[in-house]
């Protein structure tokens, strides 16, 4: 199941009523992790490839667990105090050379020995998920889980610096499902605006549908997605004698460069970083 991303955490009774359970949002990658009693265990990547290969701690970890346990989970690794997703894209010799750790969080149960559950309610597979995990050593352990909306919103900020993205927000009688979440789960990422300067506009005058712009830290940016009617208003009113003649740039395309000087408060997240608008700065 993949969450839909929303831009509010939701509140306890927001997805269907049956409660939310809130689970933090980490970057890493997602697998789903299959123990197979004296076979190797098997690390399903999204795409259906076995990350075992490039991750044996956690490899052998899971081969350690009971024979038929199914956990879908996030790989993740951690240096200096953070989670650390670019690490995971190094060698295994790489980063055992520089003592990465690496974790498997699981945050859901979809089988036991014998037994697939799927189909029952998040909160009897999260229950049956801890009993499972009782007493087992890092690097596998649960996903940190609540049903207090103001208790996850303590641990997004209290954790902010050590990498956690956000939160996962999931209706707690929801059933697992291979494909498809509708908006049963969602997740919410945490992001901090950060100050750019508006370099050239795309679109026309009247109708600026996205900003070229430098943040202050150097990387230049296509704001995504489209600016909304509201906000391609307030920009066209900004730019009133700072626009330049057409040219033709070979990254972003046809742009009308600025004049003069414009900031922007925007919020950059993911991989490749986008940025996303939000206002205009006054100063």
């Amino acid at each position: 199941m993949r969450p839909a991303a929303v831009t509010a955490v939701p509140p306890s009774d927001g997805l269907g009523g049956s409660g939310v359970q809130y689970e933090l949002k980490l970057d890493g990658f997602r697998c789903v992790a299959f123990a197979r009693g004296e076979r190797p265990a098997f690390l399903q990547s999204r795409s259906g490839r076995d990350l075992g290969a490039e991750f044996p701690p956690i490899a052998a970890a899971v081969a350690r667990l009971p024979a038929g346990l199914v956990l879908d989970a996030e790989l993740v690794a951690w240096r200096d105090g953070r989670f650390a997703f670019e690490e995971l894209l190094r060698t295994r010799e790489g980063r055992a050379s520089d003592g990465v750790a690496l974790g498997l969080v699981a945050f859901d149960l979809l089988a036991l020995p014998g037994r697939d559950v799927r189909r029952l309610p998040l909160t009897d597979r999260r229950r049956l998920l801890l009993a499972a995990l009782d007493g087992v050593p890092p690097p596998v352990q649960p996903v940190l889980a609540t049903t207090d909306r103001t208790e996850a919103l303590s641990w997004m900020e209290q954790l902010a610096d050590t990498g956690v993205e956000g939160l996962v927000c999931k209706a707690a009688g929801s059933a697992y499902r291979a494909r498809g979440a509708g908006r049963l789960w969602v997740k919410y990422r945490r992001s901090d605006t950060v100050d750019a300067t508006v370099r050239a506009v795309v679109g026309t005058a009247a109708r600026p549908q996205a900003l070229v712009l430098e943040l202050d830290d150097g990387p230049v940016l296509l704001s995504t997605p489209r600016l909304t009617a509201v906000q391609a208003r307030q920009v066209a009113e900004a730019l009133d004698g700072l626009l330049g003649a057409p040219v033709r740039d070979p990254d972003h395309g046809s742009l009308r460069p600025l004049t003069g000087p414009l900031r922007a408060e925007v919020t950059v997240t993911g991989r490749p970083p986008a940025a996303t608008f939000v206002r205009l700065r006054g100063d």
